[in-house]
């Protein structure tokens, strides 16, 4: 168990490596591959209508007539123990970990996914515990129900619930619960946990309820043909011949068996949530990663686009890594192996 653990942390390791590299070729390298030269990366960084003295600044702050590996030491170096950038006589502290400045704010990058990262946590991980609730139990029961009406209707909603987009769903959900009946506050009216936990707890039952509504009908229907399968497995009718209670044997040992690949799937989608739901926070006017992402995108903010994308892939690598050290305590065959 023990050296699974390190070899799955040495894998996770050096997979952040290769997402910082080609993260940062993908902001450094390929434009020089295209044929701009160092002025150009630099004026796209500065942001619209660059003066010679904005770029010239830029150049030296980031280092790009540097060697390439030189350049990549550096960002590396920012990522995992900070930087200081030189803008002239004076220079810039940048703390651990450094994704650069924004030229919108000109505040530390650092700073504002701090800020905004909250509210994407909050919404993914409410969510997610939204969704593996409602999905694996009617996924467990259409399972055992096969053929009812019950798996017929269920399957139904979750066919609807992977068709319909989240926009949709969101916007059908405020004009209803929202603005008809008002039950809960509208879109925009997030508030941070720390200042208002009634008003935050208010201001995500709709997005986690629309999110989870999509990812739901997704676990059900995993968890439906995953029980199916094992439940006609010889180690099931092996359990009802010793006669134990069928309580247990679909909770502890069908159930657990058809959890990996859900696991595997979880990883991803929780990961993908952590680094922003960009639908879902424009629909119901959320600060998240997400909304963060598309503005930058919109105003062109380079070294904010850079440090979301970073996030995002950190997520998803770390919540994976997890899911991996989950695999040896739900699958014994795992340690096994």
């Amino acid at each position: 168990m023990f050296a699974y653990i390190i070899r799955r942390l040495i894998g996770a390791v050096v997979m952040l490596l290769l997402v910082s590299l080609v993260t940062f070729g993908i902001f450094f390298w390929l434009p020089k591959l295209a044929g701009q030269t160092t002025d150009q990366i630099a004026a796209g960084f500065v942001g619209k209508a660059p003066t010679p003295e904005a770029i010239q600044d830029t150049k030296e702050r980031l280092g790009l007539d540097d060697p390439v590996l030189v350049q990549y030491g550096d960002y590396l170096k920012g990522i995992v123990a900070g930087r200081d950038y030189k803008a002239g006589p004076t220079t810039d502290e940048c703390p651990a970990p450094c994704f650069g400045y924004s030229f919108r704010s000109s505040q530390p990058v650092r700073e504002t996914l701090m800020d905004r990262a909250p509210a994407t946590a909050s919404l993914a991980f409410g969510a997610a515990i939204v969704w593996l609730a409602g999905g694996i139990t009617v996924g467990v029961i259409s399972a055992l129900r096969r053929g009812s009406v019950w798996d017929r209707m269920a399957m139904l909603i979750a066919l609807s619930g992977v068709s319909l987009p989240i926009y949709f769903t969101g916007l059908v959900s405020l004009a209803l619960f929202s603005y008809s009946i008002e039950i809960f506050p509208g879109g925009g009216s997030y508030k941070d946990i720390t200042d208002d936990p009634v008003r935050w707890f208010q201001s995500l039952v709709l997005p986690w309820v629309t999110l989870a509504f999509l990812y739901a009908a997704m676990y059900a229907r995993l968890t439906r043909a995953g029980m199916l399968e094992t439940m006609n497995e010889d180690f099931i009718r092996t359990a009802r011949a010793k006669g134990l209670p069928e309580k247990t044997v679909v909770t502890k040992h069908a159930l657990r068996a058809s959890l990996t690949p859900i696991m595997t799937v979880f990883g991803l989608d929780l990961g993908l949530l952590l680094g922003g739901a960009v639908l879902t926070e424009s629909t119901f006017g959320i600060p998240g990663l997400g909304r963060l992402a598309i503005d930058s995108i919109r105003s062109g903010d380079l070294p904010m686009v850079l440090g979301v994308t970073l996030i995002t892939s950190f997520s998803i690598v770390i919540i994976n890594l997890i899911v991996d050290l989950l695999y040896a305590i739900v699958d014994p065959r795992v340690r096994l192996g």
